[in-house]
Parts: structure tokens; C-alpha cells; sequence
């Protein structure tokens, strides 16, 4: 069995999936069943200074589903914990002490002062635990306040901040950024030239999710009225893949460890948030959709994939798609696809045929008895039969050979070339001249 065990900036797990800092990691009760699940490790829910820290008595959640009434999106309006400090200090020393192979990582929010960051942090490092995230990334209720994303928006008080978290404790540290920012290397290179240990994302994004059309107040609504709060669930991922493999493959930050957080909840989407550069994944979401134990499910479906591909360690499949992940005007113009239809598995509902003639190219025939079929000659593969065909795998796009013709245009398929950027056909180098 493939080996999952994980070593993140020093810090060592069993596996690489952590709970990220949230509602499931507030209290020493949570964390144990996490542990006893078989979680590699959780990020403490954010502690503050701030005595007047008090949480809606309300509904905290909003939420986006699907057409099944699967959980897409859960819009938060929670701030961070109200329970008292030394209370929370003395359950991290606790369950560290009990689980000292598992990762405690505890975040931190209070303002932008040093003296409440050397204060909090030697308090911390008291606990025994591994390491701290600075919560940069908290788009309501605290950054209001002047914390939370309203600092993860200027990369000077980034920097100004790590700063004194490493000049004031041994433990390492890792910045956690907001999305709702233009331009996430910005703030990532200020977390590294202020000598964050890593980087962790993506924070919520700022959101409303909907509107009650009876109360006229956005959802959820406490006593007639709504804000703002952070999304987050699987509707968030590409939005974090995205960032993840920015900073990775930036050449200013590379060496800059990630935590990656954004949606994960299968081993596939760890899998992927690891492929393009992250050193592990934490997770809230999942576990508060369907439980602690879906970990197990991760483990597994990751240790399977690993045997499958001849992996033994996570760290082979870290940064693996990043030379993959290019811009628009690196990719070659001169491979071909066409979409295909397997008429076995075709249920002739009929999407592929409406969605194409309605709003593409035209691509697609129906006859008489509804059987569908492909015109190559306007097919430009575009994807979007397959991404609206119900039947998986029903729709495929296949390459044409080297040296077929390309109906569309009459032209030869020609050979991938080994240096792309400069062939006469990449609009790149076409500029270039």
C-alpha cells in the first residue's frame, strides 16, 4: 500500500488531509472524533484577543444546490471563536499531548499591532502545538474590524505581520490569503518576503448566496436583515485550483510551500489540488456535509490511485501537472480533436443536438428516429456536447491522426512541435515578429 504519510514544512502526518480552521475544529470534542476518524491533522479554529467576539444566535449558513439537492456551496456569516482563550489554549495542549502523531496547527487573528502577536504566539507555542496560520482571508465580521481580509488585501501589512509572527516564535508559519483580492501572487509574495513558512488558500470568497423574496433580506436572515459572508464547498474549487497553480508555477515564488483549501472533497480533487503544487489539502465543507469519516474514503480512494500509478510517496504527485499549466498562447493550434458519439450508450435525450444548434456550431444531425451523429466538417470541438450529455463517456473527443484532413478547413493535421512557442502558427510568436 502506497504510503501517505505527509511532511509539510516539518510538520508530519499520517496523511496529508487536514481539517481546515472552522466550525469542525472548535472545540477539543470535535478534534478528537477527527482524530479517532482518522484525520491527519486540523488547524485549530481562529483565536483572538478580542473579549467581544459574539456569534448570531440565527442561521449562520446560507447554501447553493444542485438540481438534486447536493450541497454545491455553503455561504458562512460565523465569526471566529467565541469560546474563551485559555479555555481553547488548554484543549490544544491536551489533544496534542494525546495525539502527538497528528498535526495541530492553531490560527490566529488579532490586530495588526506586535504586541498582540508576540503575546498570543508565546501563548501558542506553550501548547505544544506544530505550528500557526495567520488568517488573512476572513471576509466578514472581522475585517470590519481591521483584520481578517482586510489585511490578506494589502501585501504590506502581510509582510509587516509575518514579520513579527517569526520574530516571535520558533514554530512555523503559515499564511492563510483571501481571494477576493485581483492578483494572488501579490499577497503570496509578500507572506514569503516577510518569511512565511507557507502559504495557505483559498480563504472564503465574499458572497451573498440568495435573497428571501418574502423578507427582502439576504439569506441567512437574522430578524429581517443579512450580510455578506464567505463561501466556500465545491463550487469554489476551480477558483482555488486556479490560485494554487499561479503561485506555483511563478518563478518569483517558487520553493513556496501550499496548503491547498477550496472544495476538496474526494481523494480525485486532493489529488489534483496536489498536482498543481500544493503539499497537502484541508478541508471543511466535506466534513461538515457528510461527516468525520469521509476521510476514510479519501485515504483509501488516495492510497488506491497511488498503487495504481506506482507511487510511493505524495510527494511524487506534488507539482506534477504544474510544466503542464500554461497560458492561452502556448497552446498549439495544430492539434485536432473531433467529438464522437457511441450511439450504445446514446439515451437520445437530445441535449447534445439543442445545445449545438441552438448555441454553437451546428455539429450535430438528427435523423427521423433520433439518432445523432457528428459532422466533422463543422465540428470545431468545442466540448460542450460532452459537457452537457448526461451519459458518461456517451460523447468523446477524439484526436485526428497526424496527416488526416480537417474537413472544417481542409488542411493537414500536422506533428506536435517540440518547441511550440515558436512555431509560425502560435500567435505568441506571430506577435513576436
Amino acid at each position: 500500500m502506497a504510503d501517505l504519510t505527509s511532511n509539510f514544512i516539518g510538520i508530519k502526518s499520517p496523511n496529508p488531509f487536514w481539517l481546515a480552521s472552522a466550525p469542525p475544529t472548535d472545540k477539543e470534542y470535535n478534534v478528537r472524533r477527527a482524530f479517532e476518524a482518522g484525520w491527519g491533522g486540523v488547524v485549530w479554529k481562529t483565536l483572538g484577543l478580542d473579549p467581544h467576539i459574539v456569534n448570531v444566535n440565527g442561521p449562520r449558513y446560507g447554501a447553493i444546490w444542485g438540481a438534486d439537492r447536493r450541497l454545491l456551496g455553503l455561504n458562512n456569516i460565523e465569526l471566529i471563536t467565541d469560546r474563551p482563550l485559555e479555555v481553547n489554549l488548554q484543549e490544544i495542549k491536551s489533544v496534542k499531548r494525546d495525539y502527538p502523531d497528528r498535526a495541530v496547527i492553531v490560527s490566529l487573528m488579532v490586530p495588526c499591532e506586535e504586541d498582540p502577536w508576540e503575546f498570543i504566539l508565546k501563548k501558542v507555542e506553550d501548547t505544544g502545538a506544530d505550528g500557526v496560520e495567520l488568517n488573512f482571508g476572513c471576509p466578514h465580521g472581522m475585517s470590519e474590524r481591521g483584520m481578517g481580509s482586510a489585511v490578506g488585501q494589502v501585501p504590506e501589512y502581510i509582510e509587516m505581520v509575518t514579520r513579527w509572527a517569526k520574530a516571535h516564535t520558533r514554530m512555523p508559519v503559515i499564511v492563510k490569503l483571501t481571494p477576493n483580492i485581483t492578483d494572488i501572487r501579490k499577497p503570496a509574495q509578500a507572506a514569503k518576503d516577510g518569511g512565511a513558512d507557507a502559504v495557505s488558500l483559498i480563504n472564503t470568497i465574499n458572497s451573498i448566496t440568495s435573497v428571501n423574496l418574502d423578507l427582502f433580506a439576504p439569506e441567512p436572515t437574522i430578524d429581517g436583515k443579512g450580510a455578506h459572508g464567505g463561501y466556500c464547498g465545491p463550487a469554489v474549487k476551480p477558483i482555488a485550483l486556479n490560485m494554487v497553480a499561479e503561485i506555483a508555477r511563478s518563478a518569483d515564488l517558487q520553493g513556496l510551500p501550499i496548503s491547498g483549501i477550496g472544495g476538496v472533497t474526494t481523494w480525485r480533487d486532493a489529488a489534483e489540488f496536489m498536482a498543481l503544487g500544493a503539499g497537502n489539502v484541508q478541508v471543511c465543507t466535506a466534513a461538515m456535509t457528510y461527516g468525520f469519516k469521509i476521510v476514510q474514503e479519501m485515504i483509501s480512494g488516495l492510497s488506491q490511485y497511488m498503487d495504481e500509478k506506482g507511487f510511493t510517496s505524495v510527494d511524487e504527485i506534488v507539482g506534477r501537472a504544474v510544466p503542464n499549466c500554461s497560458d492561452w498562447q502556448h497552446l498549439n493550434l495544430n492539434y485536432i480533436a473531433k467529438a464522437k458519439i457511441n450511439e450504445d450508450l446514446c439515451i437520445k435525450c437530445g441535449r447534445c443536438y439543442a445545445a449545438c444548434e441552438d448555441t454553437s456550431h451546428q455539429a450535430i444531425a438528427m435523423s427521423d428516429d433520433r439518432v445523432f451523429s457528428v459532422k466533422d466538417d463543422e465540428c470545431v470541438a468545442c466540448n460542450l456536447c460532452v459537457n452537457v450529455c448526461p451519459v458518461e463517456n456517451c460523447i468523446t473527443m477524439e484526436q485526428l491522426p497526424v496527416g488526416a484532413i480537417d474537413e472544417r478547413t481542409g488542411k493537414v493535421v500536422e506533428a506536435d512541435y517540440a518547441n511550440w512557442t515558436t512555431h509560425p502558427n502560435n500567435p505568441a510568436a506571430k506577435a513576436a515578429e
